[in-house]
């Protein structure tokens, strides 16, 4: 004991007025956490020289660490190279305000929050990932399945090759999620070790460009994946982990919040490019429009096409370039006639058009048919479908009637949409939607019914709703599950109710159609499909003549040539097919001049289609 310390008590407790050294440490951590000072690491590791001017390539840009640079001017030269089609970000700039005065038509402070994860209090979790696991990118198949889930989320994409040749490196770290029984990858996140970047002194580590593919049913999977990456930091000796999230995204923020992350005052400076617009240029006056028709919108003004919209909750817009003028409700636009229209509204019209092409469509007969023919086509086919003879997001349908009482409940439901009701035979098999541009197949995606996996502990009926609302997020309110006649009957028929609790990871399919808006997911098959298909949909589109159409068919595989026409969309939606080029595709059918040189003239070739048709004439 020194002069001048306290004896303390006996039961270890200190007198009223001592200055316990515990408190002053308190006192001191605190005044770390909330101020620009760095923490201390929790394993020290050995000190090396701090980098200078370090930037580091991320694939969709570089990160400039202003920590490590002198002065103002050197890190606004640093930010003046970035490439095209990249976003660079300056991070921990700690006066952004001068940087900003100095170069105001160049660059803008991100309008973002830096939260950061201290490590010295951190605890994992109890709960292991159920239906999935966590792992290092290994393949070339996974920066493809990245890249897929960048665009479906609306990131910068990044070479594969880039991934490749990063997955031995020590500064930047690729962690998948990989679902356990489809294989498929549906989350990634990116972390970065400052000191193994740049010798950081203050053992400081970052996540980013952490992304969950919108259609993965499993909960949990961005907390996961954070916990993994900051416990993977803390085994490297990392003192904290840090992130920037846009300020308005409350649900991630919240997240934050749950997982012990603190907000910490360090600004993020980025440079004014086209990436970048719809974060220094003000609220977006077509903020209302659904995502069907801004990816569309998004395409067009990358291209310097005007957009004027029209009215935002219908989905109509104009769009204008060169003296051409064409409006549009979506993809419906003024190329498509009211005849063709008129042949896609009404599903029994639809099925005559193409079976007299050579479609081949599935056997049918309307609602209002005597009761005796009605039993007598359910006695051949064994199950039916029943579905309004006009409508549209699969609204009315209901798949895999097997008794006469379940056919006219189905009936009375579907007159709620439209007076004409069709019965018909129902084809096993996967729902294949193939979007055709200008008569040809742009893209293919095999679409699923929505699926909920149990937890033990959530009712059938709080998991559809759980399921429900994570699809409404992802798709901006496009795909929902309704708790409606259609899903407690699909729900009753594998032995189940609403109140039924499934047992943990057990798996319930909720609904038989595969309709994104009732809550289906869609899944890229278009390298795979089969040739068949192709043909099948492209006569089915020339023989409605409609310039744009999805086209859907029943098919037991993509990659066979089996198939039964269900319908044909005159209006369908381009977003979610990630990665193919719909809205690109759909721009060059309106405004062809406004694609590059080559590839008008690449679309001037003479198709084999076209060859072959004039071989017969």
């Amino acid at each position: 004991m020194t002069p001048g310390d306290k004896k303390p008590k006996a039961d270890g407790s200190r007198s009223r007025g001592a200055s316990p050294r515990g408190g002053h440490k308190y006192r001191l951590k605190r005044m770390r956490e909330e101020s620009l000072k760095p923490p201390l690491a929790q394993h020290p590791r050995a000190e090396k020289e701090q980098s200078e001017n370090f930037a580091l390539d991320c694939g969709w840009g570089r990160l400039v660490f202003a920590q490590t640079f002198n002065d103002l001017e050197t890190l606004s030269s640093s930010l003046r190279e970035e490439k095209p089609d990249r976003r660079d970000i300056a991070i921990y700039v700690r006066d952004p305000h001068v940087l900003l005065a100095n170069a105001p038509q160049e660059m803008f402070l991100d309008p973002s929050h830096t939260y950061r994860l201290q490590f010295s209090g951190y605890r994992a979790s109890k709960r292991l990932p159920k239906g999935f696991f966590i792992r290092r990118l290994t393949s070339q198949q996974d920066a493809t399945a990245i890249n897929r889930i960048y665009a479906s989320c609306n990131m910068i994409q990044v070479p594969p090759d880039f991934f490749w040749s990063k997955r031995d490196a020590r500064s930047i770290t690729y962690f998948v999620a990989e679902d356990e029984h489809s294989g498929e990858v549906i989350g990634t996140v990116t972390g970065i070790d400052h000191f193994r970047a740049f010798g950081d002194h203050d053992h400081g580590s970052s996540l980013w460009c952490l992304a969950v593919d919108p259609q993965a049913r499993h909960p949990g999977i961005g907390e996961s994946m954070i916990r993994h990456l900051a416990e993977h930091m803390i085994a490297r000796g990392a003192a904290y982990l840090d992130l920037s999230v846009i300020h308005d995204n409350e649900q991630a923020i919240g997240l934050y919040d749950k997982l012990g992350f603190k907000r910490v005052p360090f600004f993020s400076i980025k440079r004014k490019n086209q990436i970048n617009e719809a974060l220094f240029s003000g609220p977006a006056q077509d903020e209302e429009l659904n995502a069907y028709a801004q990816i569309i919108i998004n395409e067009a003004r990358r291209r310097g096409i005007q957009v004027d919209v029209l009215d935002a909750e219908g989905g109509f817009f104009r769009l204008t370039q060169g003296g051409v003028t064409i409006r549009c409700r979506e993809s419906l636009t003024d190329l498509t006639s009211s005849v063709s229209m008129a042949i896609c509204d009404d599903k029994a019209t639809t099925r005559r058009v193409v079976s007299e092409a050579g479609v081949k469509v599935p056997d049918q007969i309307v609602a209002d048919a005597p009761d005796q023919d009605i039993a007598a086509f359910l006695e051949k086919y064994g199950n039916v479908v029943v579905k309004p003879a006009r409508g549209e997001q699969g609204r009315g349908i209901s798949v895999g009637l097997e008794t006469v009482d379940g056919i006219e409940a189905a009936i009375k439901d579907a007159k709620q949409y439209c007076d004409q009701v069709l019965v018909e035979e129902c084809v096993e098999g996967m729902d294949l939607r193939l979007v055709v541009i200008n008569f040809r197949v742009v893209a293919a995606a095999i679409r699923k019914p929505p699926v909920i996996a149990g937890n033990g502990r959530s009712t059938v009926r709080d998991l559809i709703k759980v399921q429900s609302r994570r699809r409404e997020a992802a798709t901006d309110g496009e795909s929902s599950i309704p708790l409606d006649q259609e899903t407690e009957r699909t729900v009753c028929a594998q032995g189940y109710d609403l109140d039924s609790i499934l047992e943990d990871g057990e798996e319930l399919v909720v609904r038989k159609t595969a309709n994104l808006h009732t809550g289906g997911t869609i899944h890229d098959v278009t390298d795979i499909v089969h040739p068949d298909l192709v043909d099948a949909a492209i006569k089915a589109a020339r023989a409605i003549d409609i310039p744009v159409t999805g086209i859907d068919f029943m098919v037991k595989s993509a990659s066979g040539s089996e198939y039964a026409f269900v319908e044909a969309n005159e209006r369908p939606g381009l977003a979610n097919h990630e990665p193919q080029p719909t809205a690109e595709r759909f721009i060059d059918l309106l405004f062809p001049l406004s694609m590059p040189a080559s590839a008008r003239q690449a679309n001037q070739r003479p198709s084999a289609e076209n060859e072959k048709q004039k071989g017969e004439t």
